[in-house]
């Protein structure tokens, strides 16, 4: 899809989240019953247009810049899963989507899963790939030798240039390489810097799902990777297991950039399951 094409369907709405004014970024494309795209932690919503090209035909795709992501605003708070609802709750209301069948991608899964527990007549489907939201204590301690470059110093910066003729010399210029754009993420994104500030121990994760989602009633879909690096299998399997007659599907060979790089095996995944 050009830009062009995509510029004529971004549109914004204003939302209050603690009694501030914040700015909702979407893309709202075709026609039919609405399915509402919840990216991941370090996307925004034209991740999702692989995906709508191929299911614009048969529903109206609106995919969400989430509060802090892309250009929706990016406040100086604390974040949290609950924010995120809540910003979440807002844009559904406006734009009288209700109910409607939620998609999300890692950090969107997680967001989606617990809007759904908190308002469970306000979403008729969830389909959730590669969802975030599980407790994982494994997860902790894995980064600690990254954690400064969460420090907001250009300090950090300097040292990362300075490092790049020894991580030459070293052979290690690819892994400088992947660590210096891992920086540039952290700083352009305040809820990735706020969640990993927030998390780094294990008594830290009090807002994961596994715990409640077993209460939900709503027909849902889990699509895992099968090569995912970031999202272990047993999270998606967690889900499946524990949300009542939930659908696992499991795509072989795939890594954890679903909506990117398996649109076509997504789309024919989820128009099976919403026809149904």
């Amino acid at each position: 899809m050009q830009s062009t094409e995509v510029s004529t369907h971004k549109h914004a709405l204003t939302t209050v989240i603690n009694s501030s004014s914040q700015t909702a970024a979407y893309l709202d494309i075709g026609s039919g019953p609405p399915l509402l795209l919840l990216h991941g932690f370090f996307g925004e919503k034209t991740c999702w247009l692989p995906l709508i090209e191929l299911l614009q035909s048969q529903f109206r795709c609106i995919s969400l810049d989430m509060l802090g992501f892309g250009e929706s605003s990016q406040p100086q708070i604390q974040y949290s899963v609950a924010v995120e609802v809540a910003f979440v709750r807002q844009v559904a209301e406006q734009l009288n989507i209700e109910p409607c069948c939620i998609v999300g991608h890692s950090f969107g899964g997680w967001v989606a899963s617990a809007y759904a527990l908190k308002y469970p007549n306000s979403v008729s489907s969830l389909v959730l790939a590669a969802p975030a939201g599980i407790r994982d204590d494994s997860f902790c301690g894995q980064y600690d030798a990254l954690r400064p470059l969460l420090w907001q110093t250009p300090a950090v910066d300097w040292a990362l240039q300075l490092a790049k003729p020894f991580a030459s010399l070293a052979g290690k210029s690819n892994k400088l390489q992947q660590i210096s754009g891992w920086r540039r993420e952290l700083m352009a994104q305040p809820v990735a810097r706020s969640f990993l500030i927030s998390r780094m121990r294990p008594e830290d994760a009090v807002d994961t799902v596994e715990k409640e989602i077993h209460k939900l009633q709503i027909p849902t879909l889990v699509i895992a990777a099968d090569s995912d690096e970031t999202i272990p299998l047993w999270h998606c399997q967690t889900y499946a297991n524990e949300i009542p007659g939930a659908e696992l599907a499991i795509i072989p060979n795939a890594g954890h950039g679903l909506p990117q790089n398996q649109a076509q095996v997504m789309a024919k995944l989820i128009g099976k399951f919403l026809n149904n």
